[in-house]
């Protein structure tokens, strides 16, 4: 199953901008706050939740949420979607690439059943 994103970087940033953290909680868990180091960090972050949800097949809404989507990063920074995350969906493997560029992000997920 394959999902993919792009959000807009100051789509991301004008939210910020107007709600603050509150807008992060929306769809930041907390350790992916402490993550977050700019909007291109958390658009990067939003458009791989879409991503997800979309191979899942599902999108954003009351079968998969934001919040149900955990995303951490390895030690060389590489994202990764979690166990708990990987188990809530019963995915056996999933794959995760973010890139950003020209004011955009996107997201690639590729997921195993």
């Amino acid at each position: 199953m394959i999902g993919i994103d792009i959000v807009s970087i100051s789509r991301i940033d004008e939210m910020i901008n107007k709600f603050g953290e509150k807008a992060l909680k929306r769809f930041l868990n907390e350790s992916e706050i402490l993550l977050t180091k700019s909007s291109q960090n958390a658009a990067g972050f939003w458009a791989a939740k879409e991503a997800f949800s979309k191979a899942l097949g599902t999108g954003i809404g009351s079968e998969c949420s934001f919040l149900d989507i955990e995303i951490s990063k390895d030690q060389k920074g590489k994202p990764f979607f979690t166990t708990k995350t990987l188990n809530k969906f019963n995915i056996k493997q999933a794959d995760l690439s973010i890139s950003h560029d020209g004011g955009f992000a996107i997201a690639a997920v590729i997921l195993l059943k």
